[in-house]
């Protein structure tokens, strides 16, 4: 079968699609639209950037959102729109926003310019992400010669575009079908169900098969591990696992909700899930990172679970024989292994909501503030009545071969006063909990330091008072 999308009107029909060839590779060298560059090959510089728009669930409006077109594999584009930085001026005339940033001196060697451009049109027309500011829409964005100053101003000075979708979102929905696609390229296969039962069947008939949702892990096995895949799953057109369900009682994440989708309901839940999530990666690696690919990942470094274990959620994976639900916890098993049975894929997410005596603490600590993956990522919920801790979870990522609750500190804080005497007691018996190891991100002692100012941190957090590095290392020592 074909892979089809619109592309500036037209609709383009692709066959014999090698499945894991990326998007930014056919603009460049089949379609000779070199204004997407490649930068880094693993959605870190948005040089890449494009705009990927589909229909709502409703078939109403036409949803836009910036990518990586470096890690976006090719079948992921079916059924939608596309736009590259040729689109914006396919008369010859500059569009206003891209004027702007040529009148105020916003280019400077001019590499990373289109993929700016595209960032700021997407916030222009209403694409995903447009809440945020516009420092957080182009934390994604890099650029070299640090020309910051002059494309914020043109932020500022362009920020409303209108755009006429009536006749693109007509041409979205007669390419609409709940009949899921496939196709294969020499002796490689690949498949794109529409829903969770043709999932189920897909994965019981080909259990090899890799399942990708938004390809912001795999894309980088593709780009910089070269590695050949011979069975590929995408998900992401699977409605039932986009969905966000919210009560009283709590949360239900399908799995193959985005976390820029899930962002004000995160934000909802507690205000540091949401700051966390605001941290995840840049705007474009959250406008195609699911919640559930973090977790099923297993990444030790992955900045979702720490927080989700903390929070006391549940995993429901699912099966052609049926359903069954695990602490999220008890999913990682050991590196690169996890209780996920053959022909099982993460279906959705349980996340409690805290109650009024909760305190939640989330902190992550990367070499770089915005767009970077985590060092150590530490979590805590702990349940404090009348002064005193009556429950209390600890998670951290970065400490373990996989992410991993702190038993030792746990029982040293529960049933114990809420004091800064008790929070040492349990800073020193976190350090019994884990054994990190040493790597490029920070060595084993940085992280037992680190893991255990990040629980001072909480107790500053709670009295409201600022602390500096001066104040936790004196705490430590």
């Amino acid at each position: 079968m074909s892979v089809r999308f619109i592309l500036d009107g037209e609709t383009v029909e692709l066959r014999d699609v090698d499945p894991t060839a990326t998007l930014l590779d056919h603009l460049r060298y089949r379609m000779g639209r070199t204004g997407t560059k490649e930068g880094c090959a693993e959605g870190d510089c948005g040089a890449c950037t494009v705009l990927v728009g589909e229909a709502d669930a409703r078939g109403e409006a036409v949803l836009w959102r910036a990518v990586n077109a470096c890690i976006q594999f090719l079948p992921m584009l079916d059924g939608k729109a596309l736009m590259t930085v040729e689109s914006l001026s396919r008369d010859g005339a500059l569009n206003p926003l891209q004027a702007c940033m040529a009148a105020n001196g916003s280019s400077q060697c001019g590499f990373c310019t289109p993929g700016f451009v595209m960032s700021l049109y997407g916030r222009c027309i209403g694409a995903s992400g447009r809440e945020l500011g516009v420092a957080d829409i182009l934390a994604g964005n890099l650029c070299r010669c640090t020309g910051y100053g002059p494309i914020l101003s043109a932020a500022e000075t362009v920020s409303t575009l209108e755009q006429d979708d009536s006749a693109l979102l007509a041409d979205l929905n007669a390419l609409a079908g709940r009949h899921g696609t496939a196709g294969r390229h020499g002796e490689r296969q690949w498949f794109a169900p529409r829903t969770p039962d043709a999932l189920a069947e897909l994965l019981a008939a080909h259990p090899d098969a890799r399942i990708v949702a938004g390809a912001t892990d795999v894309g980088l096995w593709v780009t910089k591990g070269l590695k050949t895949i011979e069975k590929l799953i995408f998900i992401g057109d699977i409605r039932e696992l986009r969905t966000i369900e919210e009560s009283d009682e709590g949360v239900r994440i399908g799995a193959a909700v985005r976390y820029a989708d899930a962002h004000a309901t995160f934000s909802r839940l507690d205000p540091a899930l949401g700051e966390l999530t605001r941290r995840f990666a840049g705007l474009q690696v959250r406008n195609a990172a699911t919640v559930g690919g973090n977790i099923a990942n297993g990444s030790p470094i992955g900045d979702g679970p720490p927080a989700l274990i903390a929070l006391g959620a549940e995993l429901t994976l699912r099966s052609l024989s049926g359903r069954r639900t695990i602490p999220i916890e008890d999913f990682f098993l050991d590196y690169g292994r996890q209780d996920r049975c053959t022909g099982e894929f993460v279906e959705s997410i349980w996340i409690p909501r805290p109650d009024a005596d909760d305190m939640i603490h989330i902190s992550k600590l990367s070499r770089r503030f915005d767009s970077d993956i985590s060092a150590v990522c530490g979590a805590f919920k702990l349940t404090v009545r009348d002064g005193r801790i009556t429950s209390a979870r600890v998670a951290f990522g970065g400490m373990a071969a996989t992410p991993r609750r702190a038993p030792a500190c746990e029982a040293a804080l529960a049933g114990a006063p809420f004091t800064q005497d008790v929070i040492e007691q349990a800073a020193v018996a976190l350090r019994t909990d884990y054994r990190p190891l040493t790597d490029l991100r920070g060595t084993a002692a940085y992280r037992l330091d680190a893991a255990a100012n990040l629980l001072r941190r909480l107790w500053y957090a709670a009295q409201d008072e600022s602390v500096s590095v001066l104040q936790l290392e004196a705490a430590d020592g």
